[in-house]
């Protein structure tokens, strides 16, 4: 049996872990990644503080969760300039005022989506992309390269960050040739090398040689596994898809018939993982997935219906307005939905939602871009 003198420099010992800055530091980083965290832990003591003020430890914290960010807002894009709208609860709630979007004039850029903590913006006027990070203020300009077509149609495209490298980002755009409008093509930029790399392209269906078949601008991109997915409109209705790894295009088949007038559509990441997309007429959505058999062919299976009315509790005989698809927060999983009750999250493998923001019915319209990010630039915000 131990003695009492034994025993207590064992409990003695037991808390020198603690003294360990390294040891600390690798507790304080495994904090939630909500605005308010770093803040409170600024509160607890001097040497929290130092910490969780440090640089390099902020690199550290937004490094770690980079794959699991808050749904910060959204970014809304009406008849006025662009403007912030927080979505989280106090404490978490960034202020609308931390984001003031980096352009003043109207109708000189199209919003092409958000991802990783950035946003990419197609500033048509002057044929570039400006790559934002609004935590940071950081912006890059790059220059559009040769090959794409922005007269008869717009170009789109994507941002992403390098994996476990805060400060590289690829951007992907995709758009109609300006030689052939009948393929799609494709360029990467990176970052790291300051450069396009060479166009890749895809044919893309049509029947009617008269209708162009080009990106649905209405929906951003979405991004399942290594590969991105843009909804095809026009005389073909399907999926374009880049695949990172092997710099390639392909076009997907959709099982209906969309009219993007009466309808709204998104690409998914489908229930256990893989590609699957909602379709939403009326008050009804479907959801599909991208399945494989046993013999490895792929083909689309209708996974659920889900009727929204009974959902959120609407009386869809009251609203003038049916629901409307925003977008899809790909990193919390959850879809953006436009109601006349207001504005949701919804997560539709467990059928879990909450409501985000007031709505208004001449906001039907407006184009939503959820905002996902690890947000410590301000120690203050409690």
């Amino acid at each position: 049996m131990s003695s009492p003198c034994t025993r207590r420099r064992r409990r003695r010992s037991s808390a020198a872990p603690l003294e360990d800055e390294d040891l600390l530091s690798e507790i304080l980083v495994r904090l939630p990644p909500l605005p308010s965290s770093l803040p409170r832990a600024f509160l607890v003591c001097e040497r929290w503080r130092g910490i969780v003020s440090d640089a390099r430890f902020l690199r550290r914290f937004r490094l770690h969760h980079r794959r699991n960010p808050p749904l910060l807002g959204c970014f809304v894009q009406g008849i006025s300039p662009v403007h912030f709208e927080p979505t989280l609860d106090a404490p978490n709630r960034v202020p609308q005022a931390r984001f003031p979007f980096p352009i003043d004039a109207v109708h000189t850029y199209v919003i092409l989506g958000c991802r990783h903590g950035l946003m990419l913006i197609f500033l048509w006027r002057r044929n570039q992309l400006l790559v934002w990070d609004p935590i940071t203020g950081d912006r890059h300009h790059l220059d559009v390269p040769p090959g794409f077509d922005n007269e008869e149609t717009m170009i789109s495209g994507a941002v992403l960050r390098a994996a476990g490298v805060p400060h590289r980002f690829q951007v992907v755009l995709v758009g109609n040739s300006g030689i052939h409008h009948s393929q799609a093509v494709a360029s990467v930029y990176s970052s790291d090398t300051g450069v396009w790399s060479n166009l890749v392209s895809t044919l893309l269906p049509a029947n009617d040689p008269d209708v162009l078949t080009m990106v649905y601008h209405d929906m951003c991109s979405v991004m399942v596994g290594n590969s991105l997915y843009w909804f095809l409109i026009g005389n073909f209705c399907g999926i374009l898809e880049f695949n990172l790894d092997r710099q390639s295009l392909s076009v997907i088949h959709v099982p209906v018939d969309v009219d993007v007038n009466t309808c709204s559509i998104t690409v998914i990441r489908a229930e256990g993982g893989g590609l699957g997309f909602l379709f939403l007429s009326d008050y009804c959505v479907q959801a599909w997935k991208w399945k494989t058999d046993c013999d490895g062919v792929a083909s689309w299976v209708l996974e659920r219906t889900v009727a929204l009315d009974k959902l959120l509790s609407m009386n869809s005989e009251e609203g003038s307005q049916s629901p409307r698809i925003l977008g899809f927060a790909e990193d919390n999983n959850v879809v953006l939905l436009w109601t006349f009750i207001g504005v949701f999250k919804v997560q539709f493998e467990s059928l879990q939602f909450k409501k985000l923001l007031e709505s208004y019915r001449f906001y039907c319209w407006f184009h939503y871009y959820p905002f996902e990010g690890v947000y410590t630039a301000d120690a203050g915000i409690m």
